[in-house]
């Protein structure tokens, strides 16, 4: 039960009370733009006030639990579940009105507000009617008791000094009344519902429900809440000696990111953005004080080790802190996991420092491999997630991460796999353009050049330019035989590692011809610039042999697996095989589906279907179950790291078996709901009909839609939020600029992907920051089409890429650049924004 009640900010403060702040919440956060709206509304409430009295504000809620140590006599004690921010805040507008009052004389009306409102000044010790978190609790006392300390540049301070400027602002000496209306609208004019939590109700769920005002809390206050909430009188010293020393380490960001690569060394499946349910399904179990207590201070562990990973430099071992520098400057968080590990593994002292940065230079070699290789992006999440069974227990941790991912398909590249790729892969739309960028920086520092460069005005250069101009093809045609395709060998070759190096000068370089190239390369600081500006000519010899050279040097630098366990992981899957391995990835936790129904899907029979699903490791192939729903006698986890029993498996996903052994038939997925989920169309005559396999236009658009943000939310660090899949085709991406949005659009007849930044109804941004298209597209490192209608509300700056996306050859390669290039959008466009902004 819960007691909400209508009163004044005048009945919320008098009478022998003490409102709590409690440690979980946030600390004071207002800034001056909610100060003075607050501050407007008083100033407009008081004159409205002078004609019509019972003019009344409402400020929102207040929300209260009992607190531990509440006494049935002398001052209540009351938790602040929520409204923390508005009370503390009209507090400090009191305290300054009544300073203001001391010193203009009126001493009588400043003691009046101190009395009533601010502080139980009949009881022992004359308490605060309002007790602050933990860290703004000398401040606020500063300013209730008048110290000469009062008014810091803390934001309790700020605050306080910003509402003794607007008192004296509107002071008016020929007014004997104008303070005490502003008094008068505060306490008596301001409305508030005051919600009471009974004693025994669930506070924390309340605070969880009414996390929608003011300053919004993220999973990590959400989770601290909850901890601390049920810590009871251990609350304090706890939060003095475990938590705060935390939150000094690590921001409110920082520790959601935690208690989820907490939560995904668990659970390889758990999604950042339900961290909280996840963690909050766990804590449930935790039923005393003293494991709470225990929780709180694993956590804090933890969070030593996340706040080394994050700052390398508190690393104090060289050979670890370098290979943590350069899993940071990667970016990817799904490693933080298994790096956690290793780190702990080290501090418990179950491995030795040497077998830990062995095992984060596998880790780097694992990404940097992968990119040369073509496989950046698949498989990769689940990959790392998996790899902390795989360092948990071993003995040895170098050897085990090492022997872990170069099992099975997990795309760790040998050394032959990397000398046949870089004279074929694309490797400029591989990954990330950070990380490609971060692969060919490595390269040159392992020259050992003198001459520091700094890699911020570094951007990544086609030797061979991208686009064949005259002069381009004409020397580049020199280099090939009579009878070869200019066109044709280009694009072969022009996106390979051979071509591509560093510089600062993008957009001075541009398009020029190698004879134009060559000396600004030499002068270049790059010591692998002055190797290409060595040769007299720059084509498909001198390409390859780059590349080659480049193949030894990362094979040098990055070691590869543990070739005698990789086999032939790493060849293409068959067309038979990518199509069951799509289908059977679309099936939900807690349902299940038999070998006859894939096959219906996939247009094939139970026999070979059953065949690929249990020689080939997907996911979600342990939810195919014979005909009736029973387990195979035979089944066997296809990943040598997993050994959970598969019937407990299925069941802690939410799959119910009777007393035979057969899963519940109300969880039965059939092929046409399995169908409708891949995206293929059913015709009226199943379950007879056989797939072709085909998609129709709409769902190609939709599952390619999927692609692009599943890369967003796996790969992204810029973007917080990629648009679901469309059957439209365009989808808006928000990048966090006002008036400013990104368009993924997909072109079918001519097939290609666009990625546009679009200025609406905003021309003159537009034209600054077309003013400004040399920056900008330096800073990209592509040239832009402008396009500015004067006729639309709309203007538009746009970059294409060519071919079908809806290929599946080619579509995860587009979708990648869609990802890239869209995080690339929003950090320049957003930058030159802000500065066009800050100017007018």
């Amino acid at each position: 039960m819960v007691k909400a009640t209508e009163t004044s900010f005048a009945g919320v403060l008098e009478g022998k009370k003490q409102y709590q702040v409690p440690l979980y919440q946030r600390t004071y956060s207002w800034g001056t733009k909610q100060l003075d709206q607050l501050w407007d509304d008083v100033v407009e409430l008081a004159a409205a006030r002078r004609t019509e009295p019972a003019t009344t504000h409402f400020i929102g809620s207040l929300v209260l639990a009992t607190s531990p140590d509440f006494n049935a006599v002398g001052v209540s004690k009351l938790l602040v579940v929520d409204g923390q921010q508005r009370l503390t805040t009209l507090t400090l507008l009191l305290a300054a009105l009544r300073d203001h009052l001391t010193e203009t004389g009126d001493t009588e009306s400043a003691e009046g507000i101190h009395a009533q409102y601010l502080a139980n000044v009949y009881d022992r010790g004359k308490p605060h009617k309002v007790l602050p978190t933990q860290a703004d609790r000398e401040a606020y006392k500063a300013v209730l008791t008048s110290s000469p300390d009062a008014g810091g540049s803390d934001r309790i301070g700020v605050a306080y000094n910003h509402f003794r400027a607007k008192i004296a602002a509107v002071d008016d000496p020929d007014d004997p009344h104008d303070l005490e209306e502003i008094e008068n609208a505060v306490v008596h004019g301001l409305a508030v519902v005051v919600v009471t939590a009974e004693p025994g109700d669930n506070a924390h769920r309340i605070f969880e429900s009414l996390n929608n005002t003011g300053l919004q809390l993220n999973q990590s206050d959400l989770l601290k809440n909850y901890l601390f909430m049920r810590l009871g009188q251990r609350a304090e010293d706890v939060y003095d000696a475990v938590w705060l020393p935390l939150e000094k380490k690590l921001t409110s960001d920082e520790l959601e990111l935690l208690f989820w690569l907490d939560l995904a060394q668990r659970d390889e499946r758990a999604k950042q953005s339900d961290t909280y349910a996840g963690q909050q399904k766990r804590l449930e179990k935790l039923t005393t004080p003293e494991q709470i207590e225990s929780e709180v201070r694993r956590v804090a562990a933890l969070g030593d080790l996340l706040a080394t990973i994050l700052d390398p430099s508190r690393e104090l071992d060289p050979s670890i802190r370098r290979r943590l520098e350069h899993i940071r400057a990667w970016g990817s968080t799904t490693a933080y996991p298994v790096v956690m590990t290793l780190l702990a593994r080290r501090a418990a002292g179950t491995a030795m420092p040497t077998q830990v940065a062995d095992a984060l230079l596998t880790l780097e070699s694992y990404f940097v491999r992968r990119i040369v290789f073509g496989r950046a992006t698949a498989g990769l999440n689940r990959s790392l997630l998996q790899a902390v069974s795989a360092v948990a227990d071993a003995a040895a941790v170098d050897v085990a991460l090492r022997d872990y991912l170069s099992r099975g398909r997990r795309h760790f590249a040998t050394d032959k796999q990397i000398r046949d790729a870089v004279g074929v892969v694309p490797f400029y739309w591989q990954g990330r353009a950070a990380q490609k960028k971060l692969i060919l920086q490595w390269i040159e520092a392992s020259y050992g050049s003198r001459e520091a460069v700094d890699p911020a005005h570094l951007t990544i250069e086609h030797v061979l330019p991208q686009t064949l101009t005259d002069a381009v093809r004409q020397e580049f045609a020199a280099g090939l035989p009579d009878d070869a395709d200019v066109t044709t060998e280009h694009e072969r070759i022009v996106h390979t590692l051979g071509n591509l190096t560093l510089t600062g000068y993008n957009s001075e370089l541009s398009n020029r011809p190698f004879s134009a190239k060559r000396a600004m390369l030499a002068e270049s600081g790059l010591r692998m610039n002055h190797e290409i500006a060595a040769g007299q000519t720059w084509s498909v010899h001198e390409i390859d042999a780059r590349g080659a050279a480049l193949a030894e040097r990362i094979i040098g630098l990055w070691p590869g697996p543990n070739e005698a366990l990789t086999g032939g992981s790493d060849e293409q899957p068959s067309e038979a095989r990518r199509l069951v391995a799509s289908i059977v990835a679309e099936i939900p936790a807690g349902r299940w589906t038999s070998y006859g129904e894939v096959a219906l899907v996939a247009g094939s029979y139970p026999q070979p279907v059953a065949a690929i699903i249990t020689t080939h490791l997907m996911q979600g192939a342990w939810r195919v179950l014979q005909t009736g729903g029973t387990i195979s006698p035979g089944f066997r986890w296809l990943d040598p790291a997993r050994t959970e029993e598969p019937r407990a498996y299925l069941e802690a996903e939410g799959l119910s078996f009777d007393g035979d052994g057969r899963a519940d038939a109300e969880q039965f997925i059939d092929a046409r709901e399995l169908a409708s989920l891949v995206g293929l169309e059913v015709p009226e005559e199943a379950p007879a009909w056989r797939s072709t396999g085909t998609r129709p236009l709409l769902a190609q658009r939709q599952a390619f839609f999927q692609t692009v943000r599943d890369l967003g939310e796996s790969t992204g660090t810029v973007v917080r939020s990629w648009p679901g899949p469309s059957t439209q085709d365009a989808v808006d991406v928000r990048i966090g600029v006002p008036g400013c949005f990104v368009v993924l659009s997909l072109s079918t007849r001519e097939p290609a992907v666009h990625c546009s930044l679009y200025v609406r109804n905003d021309k003159a941004l537009f034209a600054q920051l077309h003013a400004r298209r040399r920056e900008i597209e330096q800073a990209l490192g592509a040239t832009l089409e402008w396009h500015d209608h004067p006729e639309y509300k709309s203007s538009k700056a746009m970059l294409r890429r060519d071919g079908d996306w809806r290929d599946e050859r080619l579509a995860p390669a587009l979708a990648q650049w869609l990802v890239s290039t869209t995080e690339e959008f929003a950090t320049v466009f957003m930058k030159h924004a802000s500065e066009v902004r800050s100017l007018s």
